[in-house]
This record gives structure tokens, sequence and C-alpha cells, in this order.
């Protein structure tokens, strides 16, 4: 998990990190009916909610076309702010973990948390088009397209 935690030692808030209780990701999971990817609950079991602004400043700076992420988001926003977005025309069958700075959001397909996983593919969804496109082939892989900025 090398990966996740190079992402975190650069791009990663220290001041509002604090571990999430391995117990609490659990109780998401059975609440969603899914199983989140490893790679994810390492990132939250071991950090906490990474809150990542310095992102836009370097892609804008960079002028890379790169889906800039900005705040994961709390157990509670993933199961609610799931429902919500569905709500207001996202696609069925989507898990909310992660946002930009325009209300944007990063998810895994519902579909693909049927199983344990390592990894998953991570999914862009664009409120203002409603679409949502794939960004990643996986969760690390796609920390990974930070961590080379």
């Amino acid at each position: 998990m090398k990966s996740i935690d190079l992402f975190v030692k650069n791009w990663g808030s220290k001041d509002s990190m604090v571990p999430i209780p391995s117990g609490d990701i659990a109780e998401l999971e059975l609440k969603l009916n899914a199983v989140l990817p490893d790679s994810y609950k390492y990132l939250i079991a071991s950090y906490g909610l990474v809150h990542s602004p310095n992102v836009l400043t370097k892609t804008c700076d960079l002028g890379v076309e790169i889906s800039q992420v900005q705040d994961f988001l709390s157990l509670d926003d993933v199961f609610s702010l799931s429902q919500l977005y569905e709500m207001t025309g996202m696609p069925k069958g989507h898990v909310l973990f992660a946002s930009d700075c325009k209300g944007n959001m990063f998810c895994f397909k519902l579909a693909d948390c049927a199983t344990q996983q390592k990894d998953l593919p991570v999914w862009y969804f664009d409120r203002n088009l409603c679409e949502i496109n794939k960004v990643s082939n996986g969760f690390v892989q796609w920390l990974e397209e930070f961590n080379r900025l």
C-alpha cells in the first residue's frame, strides 16, 4: 500500500485526518450491502478522511488533464450522498467515496462491491452532465496518477 501512503504524504492535509475504526467501516458495508475494496479501507482505516486541496492548484499549474480529488467523504456521507445523488440524476448502483471542489463525485460501482476485492475501478460522476465515466482501472492506480505529478 505504498502508493496510498505516498498519496497521503504528498497531498493530505494532516490537520483533519483521524483513522476510522474498522467496526465503523464494517457497519457502513452492512448498510450499503456491499464490500468496499481493501485498498480504500486501508486508506480510511490508516489515515481517515483525506483532504487534498493542493491537487487542484498543482494540476492547474501543470495544465494536467486529471480529475481533481479534494475530499474523501465521511462514512455517513458515503451512505447518504450515494442515495441523494441517485435522486438527483446519477445513474443507480454506485457508492460515492470522494468529491472534487465542484460537487462531482468519485465512486465504485455497487455491482463490483459484491465480493471482497483488493482493488476496484474508480468512476467519476459529473453532476452537470449526469454522466459517469471510468477514470481508473483501480483505486491504487488512480492515486498513483496524483503521485506522478
